[in-house]
């Protein structure tokens, strides 16, 4: 019977100790999330890095695999030397910033590229073990853009399709790449390939046929004897999950409490993860903008930020953090009063029903990072709101505001159109509110 196979960087699970036993817990990632839903619908195989030196389980590995089997997940295990290599390096100070359009903040170095080529080998191995040329092979995400090129030497007939979960930069930032060629090859494995914006593909058939000399005609393009496509596919959420849980009596008990705590203030909720792409200090410059531009509005509002860790040690991420530490400590000593904070800063990850009750209690969501591929916080907010009131400001850089038109969609970098957005929001009337969210 034929099968899908889905490969990522990371199974959609976290593993960890507690009492001496393995626990099992779902990741919190966009790309898990938006394809649980998908998984589960079909008869399907999910390979990934098990997240983990297989030092620290040894003895428990016989046992995770079962229970990962059971849920028809096939770890893949890699030293600390290969994961400091290919994921911390080649994947997050190479492929990162350079998609997300921060050249200057890209390193590039051969050992790393090495390794990053040694690894994708290891998840060709992976797939062959499992995949026949009736199966469906389905790749997510930049840290294995070598993969469909090597499994297509491998199996020539295999049905392959590979998915970006962030952007693809213009062909002048792009072929900065000291391994374009070797990257693009990989990639053109696949027969379908697919990116969140019709300008990822844009990029990315500029940057073939410059650099490949591949020709396109409506994304069809034609390399040897073989066809692929290239098209835009953005990535939902499950509507109904995050209505549902928004509308549970326990998350309306935690929205309850909140209330109790913030009174009549109103909420503007920020939700990122540690990251230079997500525009946390200009957001913070935006915000108090506001609050200097319109006194009458102190004691009344609060942005609600929540910062999840990430990459705590890398440098650039432990300098970001020091900056937002900084700039929040600015503005609440400016403007806190007796009985107010004007900025509630959270340095934490949040379970989903708590997610849900700050998404049903927030009066606006404040979503503005500097470049991303989707972005589905933003949807989220909207789906939880099942009164239809609240206001979305997002970014005219994420590709999620492509699809969320009715927004109040702002450039992230221009503080004055953040602070202005902000006023416009809060004093929305309810009316226009649901009509934007309906």
């Amino acid at each position: 019977m034929e099968k899908t196979i889905i490969v990522s960087n990371r199974l959609p699970v976290t593993l960890s100790r507690k009492d001496n036993k393995v626990v099992f817990t779902p990741s919190p990632g966009g790309l898990a999330t938006g394809l649980a839903g998908a998984s589960k619908d079909m008869n399907s195989v999910w390979i990934g890095w098990a997240g983990f030196s297989p030092e620290g389980f040894q003895e428990n590995i016989d046992e995770i695999r079962l229970n990962l089997e059971k849920q028809r997940l096939v770890p893949i295990f890699l030293n600390d030397e290969d994961v400091n290599q290919f994921y911390e390096g080649f994947s997050n100070t190479t492929l990162w910033p350079l998609f997300h359009s921060f050249p200057t903040y890209t390193s590039c170095h051969e050992e790393q590229w090495e390794v990053y080529q040694k690894v994708n080998e290891i998840f060709c191995e992976e797939v062959l073990k499992h995949a026949g040329e009736e199966d469906l092979i389905w790749i997510h995400d930049y840290h294995l853009l070598l993969l469909p090129g090597l499994i297509r030497k491998k199996l020539p007939k295999a049905k392959i399709a590979y998915f970006q979960h962030i952007p693809f930069p213009s062909y002048e930032i792009f072929r900065i790449l000291p391994w374009r060629e070797r990257i693009l090859e990989g990639v053109t494995g696949a027969d379908l390939i697919g990116f969140h914006t019709h300008d990822d593909v844009k990029h990315f058939l500029t940057s073939i046929q410059r650099i490949l000399g591949m020709e396109n005609k409506m994304g069809t393009v034609r390399a040897e004897e073989r066809i692929f496509k290239v098209d835009a596919f953005p990535l939902g959420i499950d509507y109904y999950k995050y209505r549902e849980m928004s509308m549970l009596k326990s998350t309306e008990r935690q929205v309850g409490l909140h209330r109790k705590q913030f009174q009549d203030v109103k909420i503007i909720l920020s939700i990122d993860r540690l990251d230079y792409t997500k525009g946390i200090p200009e957001r913070l410059k935006g915000f108090d903008t506001f609050l200097e531009k319109n006194p009458e509005f102190r004691e009344k509002v609060s942005l609600l930020m929540i910062v999840v860790p990430s990459r705590e040690k890398v440098q650039l991420y432990k300098d970001l953090k020091m900056e937002i530490d900084e700039m929040v400590g600015n503005i609440t000593s400016k403007y806190r009063t007796v009985n107010w904070t004007p900025v509630l800063y959270f340095y934490r990850s949040y379970p989903l029903q708590s997610l849900s009750a700050f998404y049903k209690l927030s009066d606006v969501a404040l979503i503005t990072p500097l470049r991303d591929g989707m972005n589905l916080v933003c949807k989220e907010y909207v789906a939880s709101r099942h009164d239809e009131s609240g206001v979305l400001i997002l970014s005219e850089m994420a590709g999620a505001a492509k699809e969320l038109s009715d927004a109040l969609i702002i450039n992230p970098y221009n503080v004055e159109e953040c602070a202005n957005a902000i006023k416009t929001a809060l004093c929305m009337p309810l009316d226009e509110q649901k009509k934007k969210n309906v």
